[in-house]
């Protein structure tokens, strides 16, 4: 079974429930941090995914890996890498939202 390891959806709920329970006290500068933390964790993922499907390749002309694995892997970070283009994409797209609005 592939797994998600970028969103998984298990620690977004976790994430949620601990955002909650913190204290009204969180400052946006606080805020900020968290999400940016967030995002290079994800960033690392993927990147992680990417040297993976690498190193396998390379194992796989070793004869130390099966095509099978090569393919699980790279398609793995084939994925991760279009869903963070796509999560990009709409960010950008929510930011020019913003500035079209007027105020």
């Amino acid at each position: 079974m592939i797994q998600n390891h970028m969103f998984n959806p298990v620690q977004l709920a976790n994430r949620a429930v601990s955002s909650t329970q913190e204290t009204a006290s969180t400052t946006p500068h606080e805020a900020m941090q968290g999400f940016g933390q967030y995002l290079q964790d994800a960033l690392q993922g993927v990147s992680d995914m990417e040297k993976t499907a690498d190193q396998t390749g390379k194992q796989f002309m070793l004869g130390q890996a099966s095509v099978d694995q090569v393919m699980i892997t790279s398609e793995q970070a084939l994925l991760g890498l279009q869903l963070t283009s796509q999560v990009r994409n709409k960010v950008i797209e929510a930011y020019q939202e913003i500035m079209r609005t007027q105020l």
